[in-house]
């Protein structure tokens, strides 16, 4: 069984900023991830998409954002867990945890920090009948390579933003055959300055945009070949196509985090913000998307605050006797520390 200070449900941004506020009270985490890969939602669903909230970054991709992130915080040599999700949780005699997942790997910690964002998504599928006959043969819910469309001839359905950034990406971006977007009202629910790109590029003849229509049906054989669509009206019309992209949402599910007996409201873990985003658990904490509290707002900014203000807390947990003497980093630095937990402490705190 692997032990660490804080273990950390989910690799997504607050969770790995969570390790750079850890590491600097010379704390270890190991984070578990249900994704294969670091990054949460920055990587599985919109890796190109720049974010423009982060301070100091007029703009900066997602994927950028969490390559950062992890060379921000490899000198605090986090042990990762992908792959697996996160089932159990056990609380032992002496208020360390053991969280246990769905592979039978079990990690022992002396708090734990969801920070799992939303959950895990289950995509918002069209009602087609042969819908999964050409998943991965065609059919895709997410954009996870986009260089893999080049040359092909792609349809993406949908009217909020990420079906309007990708087709954008993708015309732009991406030596494919041909994009054309579909969606079933003239209007679009996405940003204002997209859906005027999405004009200009059809007029400039990148995109085909096909409003207002309906995919109804997908052909092909072995891999999918075409795709049907039928125009408010009745009319219907046969596009040849390679690739297949509905983006309708995604439905966000808590999973067996709903199970460890914390208090669920709206689908988020309930917290308590005013001191340090604590579950009714004691030791268990949850920071970023994944927990609610009045006047929440899902923000990558507000997880890293709360990442923040989680490590004070949990430093003080585990180390109940000692004070904690606030340094600066811009002070101190971060540079030329050994990893070695005696040794820090002696630089960033001082016992009563």
């Amino acid at each position: 069984m692997k032990e660490t200070d804080i273990i950390i449900i989910g690799a997504g941004p607050t969770g790995l900023f969570a390790v750079f506020e850890a590491g600097l009270l010379r704390l270890k985490c190991h984070l578990i991830d249900t994704l294969p890969q670091v990054g949460g939602q920055l990587t599985e669903l919109y890796p190109k998409k720049p974010i423009f909230d982060i301070p100091g970054y007029p703009s900066v991709g997602a994927s950028e954002l969490v390559d950062n992130l992890m060379e921000q915080i490899k000198q605090f040599q986090p042990e990762f867990t992908l792959g697996e999700t996160a089932m159990t949780l056990t609380k032992n005699d002496d208020d360390t945890f053991v969280v246990t997942t769905d592979k039978g790997t079990q990690i022992k910690g002396k708090a734990v920090a969801i920070a799992g964002g939303l959950g895990t998504f289950e995509p918002r599928k069209p009602e087609l009948p042969n819908l999964e006959q050409y998943e991965d043969r065609g059919v895709a819910y997410f954009v996870k390579h986009p260089e893999s469309y080049a040359g092909k001839q792609v349809v993406i359905a949908g009217g909020g933003d990420s079906a309007l950034d990708w087709s954008i990406y993708l015309a732009e971006k991406v030596a494919t055959a041909s994009v054309t977007l579909v969606h079933r009202r003239n209007e679009f629910r996405g940003a204002l300055d997209s859906v005027e790109k999405v004009r200009a590029l059809k007029e400039a003849g990148k995109i085909n945009l096909k409003t207002p229509y309906e995919v109804v049906g997908l052909g092909g054989e072995k891999h999918l070949e075409s795709v049907v669509l039928e125009q408010e009206g009745g009319e219907r019309e046969t596009l040849v196509a390679d690739a297949f992209i509905p983006l309708f949402g995604l439905t966000p599910k808590l999973g067996p985090i709903a199970t460890w007996g914390v208090e669920i409201e709206r689908n988020a873990v309930k917290v308590n913000n005013a001191l340090d985003y604590q579950t009714c658990i004691e030791g268990v904490y949850a920071i970023g998307d994944v927990n609610t509290y009045p006047g929440k707002l899902k923000l990558i900014l507000c997880g890293f605050h709360e990442a923040t203000l989680m490590c004070q807390s949990v430093y003080n947990r585990i180390y109940p006797n000692k004070k904690y003497v606030l340094k600066y980093t811009t002070v101190v630095g971060i540079d030329g520390f050994d990893g070695s937990r005696k040794e820090a402490e002696k630089a960033v705190v001082k016992a009563i």
